[in-house]
């Protein structure tokens, strides 16, 4: 299950993202509250910042994509966390000193989100490089699971936390931490890295990116599930804290619970998709699965009678999202040539970050409209039909074949 750790530079950059995970979900879930009390208990200004946090998503993740394909990787994410550690200080002092305001706040929303545009693709096309091919889907599930046990620890921190001291140490905490990424990148010993070949600056790299998953239908099944999954069906962790204060009627440790409680069934599914790792390849079966039971799931919370109730039904819809997201990644990555490892996942991350510039507002506008628990019932529905349609589609195809390679066996869409 841990094989991935027998690898120094990755057990380096797996430390630093334990402390580092932490860090953010504490300001992730600071920052949601303190764009909520700025603004009145407003979902659509909560709305607003998802928005602003994950609109440059649009625009520069491709190009991310490209970037990590030429550059040094590792050089390249040592700077962007130097500059996401000076954004989170700037804000965490700001809010300390009682001069924050929300123009503010959203400012930083889109700074943070032009770097995690250029970052993610960078860093989920670098775990390749750490491990090899054989152990991709392993540390795929690895990262998963640190994630996640951060997103258990994070706010549960943050939800008592922010009572006792305020939101603004905790921007300081997460400047603090991310300095455990940037020490664990520059630890490492570049020679033992798995690097691909070397792609050199030319013209129309981009659309040749485009042009290999268009022609890849195993591909294009993919990233279309994740977006309309991500979209309207993964809105969840903005409608908490709308859940939290306008249904039930909590403060920020309400929220907090809400969240830790979703992160327990998201960290208990990532574990399990490291025993899945262990075993073999990534199956799309198992992703069209996980979407019909997320969409259900959560369609089945939206109606849970009491806080507890709806508390309790949050453990398994992280498992079946956890399961999902992290079958998806692993598909990918495991089905890319190294060259293009960098372009498909800029456009991976495009498809499932890219909807939430649609999607943040939307939630904010169906809470305003229809009731703090409408985005649950609605996303449920259209995650259900999105893993429909696909299984309809791949089914009346006879399945998808890919060329045979060792590495691919376990990306069989369907037996012919």
């Amino acid at each position: 299950m841990f094989a991935s750790l027998r690898v120094r530079n990755y057990r380096l950059f797996f430390s630093g993202q334990v402390v580092s995970n932490i860090g953010t979900w504490m300001q992730r879930i600071a920052q949601d509250w303190l764009v909520f009390t700025l603004s009145g208990n407003s979902p659509v200004a909560l709305g607003v910042a998802v928005a602003l946090q994950f609109a440059p998503t649009l625009f520069l993740s491709l190009w991310g994509g490209v970037l990590a394909d030429r550059v040094d990787k590792r050089r390249l994410l040592i700077l962007i966390q130097s500059l996401v550690l000076l954004l989170s200080l700037a804000l965490g002092l700001l809010d300390v000193a009682g001069l924050v305001t929300l123009w503010q706040v959203y400012l930083v929303c889109f700074a943070a989100g032009c770097l995690a545009a250029l970052e993610v693709p960078t860093r989920q096309s670098f775990v390749a490089e750490m491990v090899g091919r054989d152990q991709v889907t392993n540390a795929v599930a690895l990262n998963s699971s640190i994630f996640n046990m951060a997103r258990i620890v994070g706010p549960a921190i943050a939800g008592f936390a922010i009572t006792l001291v305020g939101t603004g140490w905790l921007f300081v905490a997460n400047a603090v931490s991310t300095l455990a990424v940037i020490a664990g990148l520059v630890l490492m010993n570049p020679d033992e890295l798995f690097r691909g070949p070397a792609v050199a600056r030319a013209k129309g790299q981009l659309r040749e990116g485009l042009r290999y998953v268009r022609h890849r239908a195993d591909l294009v099944t993919v990233m279309v599930l994740v977006f309309f999954v991500s979209t309207f069906g993964i809105s969840f962790f903005t409608s908490l804290p709308i859940v939290a204060a306008n249904v039930f009627g909590t403060n920020a440790d309400g929220y907090g619970l809400l969240s830790t409680l979703l992160a327990v069934g998201t960290f208990t599914g990532a574990l399990l998709a490291v025993r899945r790792g262990a075993r073999g390849g990534p199956s799309v079966r198992v992703l069209l699965i996980a979407a019909l039971s997320l969409g259900a799931l959560e369609f089945g919370a939206a109606f849970m009678p009491t806080y507890l109730a709806f508390g309790l039904a949050l453990v398994p819809l992280g498992v079946a999202t956890i399961t999902f997201l992290n079958t998806a990644n692993a598909l990918v990555q495991t089905a890319v040539s190294p060259e293009m490892r960098g372009r498909v996942m800029g456009l991976y991350v495009l498809v499932l970050i890219g909807g939430n510039p649609i999607g943040g507002p939307m939630t904010g506008w169906m809470a305003d409209v229809f009731g703090g628990r409408s985005p649950f019932w609605i996303g449920g529905v259209l995650s259900v039909a999105a893993a429909v349609v696909c299984a309809v589609l791949l089914a009346r195809r006879g399945g998808v074949r890919l060329p045979a390679r060792p590495s691919l066996s376990g990306f069989r869409i369907l037996k012919r």
